[in-house]
């Protein structure tokens, strides 16, 4: 079987699907791989060094795209102007990549009359044995510390607790909202930095985790459940709402840099905090809202742009693993190839849709769209 990677269109995306570490494996495991002239320049990785690892690069990638039995990608196939990888691809062929599909519902039901087997690397379910394909986690892991680096850059005082000659300088406090992988690695990267570092999160069965990486929880006890499964958060009730906001609005008014990384089912971003919380905050305070992707957690966030609101500094970036496209690259091509891997027999892949990791990503198969919550969005649509 065929393996093609074309190269990422989406703005500002510096990604690629496959290094040619993972290249190599892939040929060793039976398959052909082939690789878009200059995909991978943009994270470090060479024409050359691709050629090294035995894939072909192909110049041309609407004749890439008609080849290929499996197409990787870090984003849906592009649909726009001048490039439709949709049309290029041959009936029947498989599409493996990070689709989000709630996201991007309009390319979804092309993928379906192409007769594409759509797999949505993001609908992997979050179990033991699907870790090592689990691209959401890879990235919200980069999102998480890169967060904290983007609020250090722009708070104007220090993270640690200096001594000086001229006196000591107190720590920054640091406020994480949500304590998911992103969440996480956030309070970690605040630690390793110095600061103050106090965390929450609508699910309390997370508390340990989040003392584990050194920060303190601050929490309420809510009247119904905010865990939806497989370590994602559904939306709180109204009343636990309230109380949640009264949280918010008392930690941030402390806090020196707040850092949002809350999604609903890992896709939308709930609103968390309105324009008086950010209005009560003291100025020169930073808010990093790394909900931007899903809508943004702060009201007054604009996506892909910084802005200031009564001395208080809004980042609000997209698409921050692409600012770290070198091992943001090399993990996603890792997680993509335990995927191939996993369902290779024989120097080919091999659907099952028993298997419970194929039936949860699958997003479109034989001219249908498969996934549940994608059919129910598609109808709400009216699509």
């Amino acid at each position: 079987m065929r393996i093609a990677v074309p190269a990422e269109t989406a703005p500002q995306e510096r990604r690629v699907a496959l290094v040619p570490e993972s290249c190599k494996k892939l040929i060793q495991s039976g398959y052909e791989v082939a690789v878009e002239a200059g995909a991978g320049v943009a994270a470090g990785f060479a024409d050359q060094a691709y050629v090294a690892a035995g894939a072909e690069v192909q110049p041309d990638p609407a004749r890439l795209l008609g080849a290929a039995d499996i197409v990787l990608k870090v984003n849906p196939p592009a649909v726009g102007s001048g490039r439709n990888e949709v049309a290029w691809l041959k009936p029947d062929a498989i599409v493996i990549a990070s689709l989000m599909p709630l996201r991007n519902l309009a390319v979804v039901p092309l993928l379906a009359e192409r007769r594409v087997t759509a797999f949505a690397t993001d609908a992997i379910p979050r179990t033991t044995r699907a870790q090592a394909m689990d691209t959401l986690s890879s990235m919200a892991n980069i999102t998480g510390y890169k967060g904290v680096l983007l609020g250090a850059v722009e708070l104007n005082r220090y993270f640690p607790m200096l001594m000086t000659a001229a006196g000591m300088v107190t720590p920054a406090k640091v406020f994480v909202i949500g304590a998911g992988v992103a969440g996480l690695q956030a309070i970690a990267t605040a630690r390793r930095l110095g600061a103050n570092v106090l965390a929450t999160d609508v699910r309390p069965e997370v508390k340990e985790q989040i003392e584990s990486v050194g920060a303190k929880y601050v929490g309420i006890e809510l009247a119904q459940s905010a865990a939806a499964g497989g370590g994602y958060a559904k939306e709180l009730s109204p009343e636990d709402q309230a109380r949640q906001r009264q949280l918010l609005v008392e930690q941030c008014a402390q806090s020196d840099v707040v850092i949002t990384t809350a999604l609903i089912g890992g896709v939308f971003a709930p609103r968390l905090l309105d324009a008086a919380t950010v209005r009560s905050m003291k100025p020169g305070a930073v808010i990093v809202d790394l909900g931007a992707d899903g809508g943004g957690n702060c009201e007054l966030s604009r996506p892909g742009e910084t802005v200031v609101e009564g001395g208080v500094t809004i980042l609000a970036p997209l698409n921050v693993p692409a600012s770290m496209p070198h091992h943001a690259s090399l993990l996603f091509s890792r997680n993509l190839t335990a995927f191939v891997q996993a369902f290779t027999k024989e120097k080919a892949f091999v659907l099952d849709f028993t298997d419970d990791i194929q039936q949860g990503a699958v997003i479109t198969h034989a001219g249908e769209v498969r996934h549940a919550r994608t059919r129910e969005a598609l109808a709400k649509a009216g699509a």
